[in-house]
Parts: C-alpha cells; structure tokens; sequence
C-alpha cells in the first residue's frame, strides 16, 4: 500500500497516545483499489472529545468501523481499551465492543422493538432481570428527555426523537468511549442543536471520551465553546474566547489526515484543503 502522503503534525503525548481510550499506529485500508484510508495515525485521550472532520465519501464512516472492530486494518495497529483489535478473534470482540457506545447514522433503530427494547437490547441478550432493564432505560431516557416514549415504537417518532434514543442506548452501559457517526445528518438546524446539546451533557457531566465525525462546522463549533451548566440543566456558551481545551479536531481529505489539533489550530491552519473546508 501507497503511503506517499505525509502524516498531519500531532503534539509528542498525543501522538505516543500514552494512555490512550484510542490509538491508531500507521493504519491502512483499502478494497482492492486505492486505499480509503493511508496512514493513519492518531488517538483519543481519557476525557477527550475530538471531532473528526471532513467532506462525504473521505473514509469517516470507515474509520469508525475500523476502531469498534467492524473493519480490519490491512497495515497498522488499532488500540480500543487497551487492546490492539487488529487480530483479535471476534468472540472477544464482543466483550470489548460492549464497553463501547456507538450511535449510528439515522439512529439504527430496530422498527420492531419498543424504545424499551431497542435501548435494552443488550441487556436483554444478557438475560438481565426485566426489573433491572426498566429502571435502566428509564434512567438512560431521562437523560435524553423522553421519558414517555418508553413504550413506542420508532416509528412513532420523530428523526430528533430516534437520534436522541439512540443515544440513549448507547450510554445505558455507562460506557469508556461513545463513537458518534454524524448524529446530526439529516436533522434540521433546532434538533441538531437539541443532539448536540445531549453530546455536551454527556462529555461534561460523565466526562466520557468520544469521537464524533461530522461535516457541520456549526456542531463542531457548538462543542467547543459550550458547556452544560447542571443548574440550569442546559447548555450555555463560555464567555468570549473561551474553549473547551479537552474538545478537539480531527480532518481528513481523501483517507489522509489532514489535521490533528486544536480548534485554534483548524482556524489557523494553511492547508489548502483545510482553508477550502472551512470556506
């Protein structure tokens, strides 16, 4: 595999990922034609949110994939938990991957099973007491503010509504890292507000690290210089000039990374293809 591209700068604890939730050392893939991903190197600290940036169709999805395990690099090494999953057998896998939340794009909801059952469903393969499942996904729903959906089904509810579920299951295991795969598409600009706002909550009061792919600035712009405020119950802006220094960016172009560092660093950036997102 073709590794001409140089690798984007990162600082020296960032890129040794000491102690990292994530880590990916030099990895590539590709499906019998150039690679979807070159070389790819970065990690997610404990506490940690980074956003990973970039237009559609530049491997963001696969990335995802490639850290919870749905994917294998072909070179390179991938680190979750503390384990390289690179070649790790798919029935340990499944352990590793329950200590991962994933929201998926649209929510990937079973039509099927009640909101109860869709954020249980992990619980219920596990054969947890019926008793225990309820209070769980009441407490997970009253985290996302639906409490009285947990008898519907999805298709009663709205594109917000199935997201916000969504997370909800993937935070019902208290998890060590969310990976949210561009849980805003599709919505309009007052439910991505109402998601995000969801995603600030969990990142400041569970400190939870995460990684989040998006191709909306206006989300990755929200995270940084937002806070959730627990006596208000609500996300409010940080005084002029303030960020939240545990927020920051990935991007890529084309399966390279492009650009690991600070929002301060994206603003300022000169690469081109940066510049040419940004604008």
């Amino acid at each position: 595999m073709s590794h001409a591209f140089p690798t984007a700068p990162q600082s020296p604890a960032r890129a040794q990922g000491a102690g990292a939730v994530v880590r990916l050392s030099g990895v590539s893939l590709g499906f019998g034609g150039p690679d979807v991903l070159s070389n790819i190197s970065f990690s997610v600290a404990p506490g940690e949110t980074r956003i990973l940036l970039g237009p559609a169709g530049v491997g963001k999805s696969v990335l995802l994939k490639l850290i919870i395990g749905l994917l294998r690099p072909q070179e390179g090494t991938v680190l979750l938990l503390g384990d390289d999953i690179s070649s790790l057998p798919e029935e340990r896998l499944f352990t590793l991957r329950a200590r991962a939340g994933m929201v998926f794009q649209e929510g990937a909801l079973f039509d099927s099973l009640t909101v109860r059952d869709n954020i249980g469903y992990q619980l219920i393969q596990e054969r947890a007491p019926d008793d225990e499942i309820d209070q769980r996904v009441r407490e997970a729903l009253t985290f996302v503010g639906l409490e009285q959906t947990f008898d519907l089904y999805p298709a009663s509810l709205s594109g917000g509504m199935k997201r916000r579920v969504a997370i909800a299951r993937a935070l019902i295991h208290d998890p060590e890292l969310i990976l949210y795969d561009s849980p805003t598409g599709g919505l309009d600009p007052v439910t991505s507000t109402t998601i995000i706002e969801l995603i600030v909550k969990q990142r400041d009061v569970h400190a939870t690290p995460a990684l989040l792919v998006t191709h909306r600035l206006q989300d990755a712009f929200t995270l940084c210089n937002h806070r959730f405020d627990a006596e208000q119950n609500r996300m409010v802006q940080l005084p002029e000039g303030q960020i939240n220094p545990n927020t920051t960016f990935l991007m890529l172009e084309e399966g390279r990374l492009i650009l690991d560092g600070s929002l301060h660093e994206l603003l300022h950036s000169t690469n081109s293809e940066v510049r040419e997102f940004l604008e």
